[in-house]
């Protein structure tokens, strides 16, 4: 199968945001997507763009996609780069497209001196977590995510 990995384009954005949406239903979280095209247009392409993001495209179709940004490290001194999200269409699965972009990312990470390569998974997606821990990935057990949003969110700022 032919396919080019590069870094997204404002035409890519509704494909983008497409699979954004397959992988919320992956997830069993499809109705929790609330982020429109134009929120991602101008998080990845904005004045002030917060958000990097590679795709793979093949026959002229955005069919799998990498969306991070840059983290940093108080106790390395230097940033890192967080992968928010990866999908590949199922239809382009097993073809080594999500070991590409992982690749990519890393390479990304070594030449400009990033220390730290992370992401989150969820704990019941097995098939993610044997890809990740094929590539030499390390869970990080001693830690747990917390998380602010809504209502605890606003109430926590109006303290």
């Amino acid at each position: 199968m032919d396919h080019q990995i590069r870094l997204a384009i404002p035409s890519d954005v509704e494909q983008i945001h497409a699979l954004i949406k397959e992988l919320a239903v992956y997830e069993r979280a499809g109705h929790e997507v609330v982020a429109t095209a134009d929120q991602l247009s101008h998080a990845l392409f904005g004045g002030d763009a917060v958000a990097t993001c590679h795709v793979v495209e093949s026959s002229g179709e955005v069919v799998a996609f990498a969306l991070w940004f840059l983290n940093y490290s108080t106790w390395l001194g230097r940033p890192g780069l967080y992968l928010e999200d990866l999908y590949v269409k199922p239809s382009h699965r097993d073809n080594g497209l999500g070991l590409e972009l992982m690749k990519t990312l890393a390479r990304h990470c070594v030449e400009n001196d990033y220390p730290r390569f992370q992401w989150w998974v969820l704990d019941w997606n097995e098939p993610s977590i044997g890809f990740y821990k094929s590539l030499g990935a390390e869970p990080m057990d001693e830690w747990t995510v917390f998380r602010l949003s809504g209502s605890k969110l606003a109430a926590l700022a109006a303290r």
